[in-house]
C-alpha cells in the first residue's frame, strides 16, 4: 500500500484524471458485461432449432412461448416480432423483423467505443503528465542554482513524467483488451440476429406458400 501511495503522490496532479478514467472504464466494463452476458447471451442455435420445429408444424403460439422463455434477449425479441406477423404475408414478416432488428441494435452496440476512447484519453493524460514533468525537470536545471535543490526538483519532475506515463498505460492497455473482447461479443450477437431472422423469414414464407397450395 505504501508503494502504491508513493506511486500516486510522486505522479502529481495528472494521476487524478487518469484515475477518474480508470473508474469510468470499470463502470463501463461491469455494465457491458452484465448487459451482454446476462441479458443477450443466449444459445442462438438451440433457440432457433426450437422455434423452427414449432414453425414447421404450424405451432406459432408455441414458438412465441419459446421466445418468451429467453426473456429480454435481443434475438428472442426479433424472432418474436416475426412470429407475431406470421400470417400477415412476406412483406409484413420482413418489415417486422427488420424493424425490431433496428430497435435492438442500438442497445447492443451502446457504449461500444467508449472503452477505446477512455484508453486514448488516459494515454493522452499520461503523455501530458510526462511532458509537464520533463518541463519541470529542465526548468530545475535552468532556474535552481543550488545543486541539492536542483537534484530534488529534477527527481520530482522525472517521477511525474514516468509515473503518469506508466499509469496511463496501465489504464489504457486493459481497456483496449476488454474493448476487443466485447466488440467480438457484440458482433456475435448481431450475426446471430441476422442469420436467425433470415432463417425464420424463409421458414414463415415457405409455410405461407404451402398453405396456399
Amino acid at each position: 500500500m505504501e508503494g502504491m501511495t508513493n506511486f500516486f503522490s510522486d505522479g502529481g496532479f495528472w494521476m487524478i484524471p487518469i484515475g477518474v478514467m480508470s473508474v469510468l472504464a470499470l463502470a463501463v466494463v461491469v455494465e457491458r458485461f452484465i448487459f451482454l452476458f446476462s441479458r443477450h447471451n443466449v444459445d442462438a442455435t438451440a433457440l432457433m432449432r426450437k422455434v423452427s420445429e414449432h414453425v414447421q408444424t404450424g405451432q406459432i403460439t408455441q414458438a412465441l412461448t419459446v421466445c418468451s422463455s429467453a426473456q429480454d434477449a435481443a434475438l428472442a425479441r426479433v424472432l418474436a416480432a416475426g412470429l407475431r406477423n406470421a400470417s400477415q404475408g412476406p412483406d409484413k414478416i420482413q418489415n417486422a423483423l427488420e424493424e425490431q432488428t433496428l430497435a435492438v441494435t442500438p442497445e447492443i452496440t451502446a457504449r461500444s467505443t467508449l472503452l477505446q476512447n477512455i484508453a486514448n484519453v488516459a494515454t493522452l493524460f499520461g503523455l501530458l503528465g510526462t511532458i509537464l514533468g520533463l518541463i519541470d525537470s529542465f526548468s530545475a536545471l535552468a532556474d535552481i542554482p543550488d545543486p541539492e535543490a536542483q537534484s530534488k526538483a529534477l527527481v520530482a519532475g522525472i517521477s511525474v513524467a514516468m509515473n503518469t506515463t506508466a499509469f496511463g498505460l496501465m489504464v489504457a492497455i486493459p481497456c483496449l483488451l476488454v474493448h476487443t473482447f466485447l466488440s467480438g461479443m457484440v458482433k456475435k450477437i448481431l450475426d446471430d440476429i441476422e442469420y436467425s431472422s433470415v432463417k425464420l423469414e424463409n421458414l414463415l414464407i415457405t409455410r405461407i406458400q404451402g398453405e396456399k397450395r
